[in-house]
């Protein structure tokens, strides 16, 4: 960014699975297989995409609804047993450090807001050695799940932003769907789990078709 360039957003907030993290092909997968091991009629690939972004328990339930309330703990740990056996095939997308690094450098306070749990965040953040990155983070476990607007909210009262000077950048419907109920602006990435044409309703500033056009739109507009 030009050193004559405002900046427009103090705070940048990225979902993690399907945006920063190549992790959606798996977790779809890994859904399927936790639904048939309870019992339940397999979700297809567009039903178990659709659920992430959302807290565990609420997108299993949304994934599998054959599957009866008092299986859900049992859904959930054979969800979590499946990831866990690939979670060492996982990794960033190419581009997120450097893309990082360059807004840290601008000073933009960064910032995550998931649907994982505080373990598994913390979990993953060890694994790619980004424990120090991101200035603060938001859990699915911890606050209210997307879309509510908690996790967004909690944020800027951490950080003391308003909204108009907040970016929220996802891969879902429900991302889009958080950043509208918390009054941010919001970005749009098209290669993780939700399809692009579902975005425009949310009327996000911009949909990025990569990590590099991600980049380049926010080194000429953030």
């Amino acid at each position: 960014m030009p050193p004559h360039r405002p900046r427009r957003f103090d705070l940048i907030a990225f979902d993690w699975d399907g945006t920063l993290f190549d992790s959606t092909a798996i977790i779809v997968r890994c859904i399927q297989q936790a639904v048939l091991d309870v019992g339940g009629a397999k979700p297809s690939d567009k039903a178990a995409a659709y659920v992430i972004g959302m807290g565990l328990m609420q997108a299993l339930a949304h994934a599998a609804p054959d599957v009866p309330p008092e299986r859900y703990p049992q859904l959930g740990e054979r969800y979590r047993h499946h990831y866990l056996a690939h979670q060492n095939d996982l990794s960033l997308f190419p581009g997120v450090l450097p893309l990082l690094d360059e807004l840290k450098a601008r000073q933009h306070w960064l910032a995550v807001a998931t649907g994982k749990s505080r373990r598994g965040l913390d979990d993953v953040l060890r694994a790619v050695q980004l424990q120090g990155m991101f200035n603060g983070s938001r859990t699915a476990d911890e606050t209210a799940g997307k879309p509510h607007p908690l996790m967004l909210q909690e944020l800027m009262r951490e950080f003391g932003t308003d909204p108009e000077r907040t970016l929220m950048i996802g891969d879902t419907t429900h991302d889009l769907q958080m950043a509208v109920n918390a009054g941010c602006p919001a970005v749009g990435v098209s290669y993780g789990a939700h399809e692009p044409g579902d975005f425009h309703s949310l009327d996000p500033l911009y949909i990025a078709h990569s990590v590099a056009d991600l980049r380049q739109w926010l080194a000429a507009n953030a």
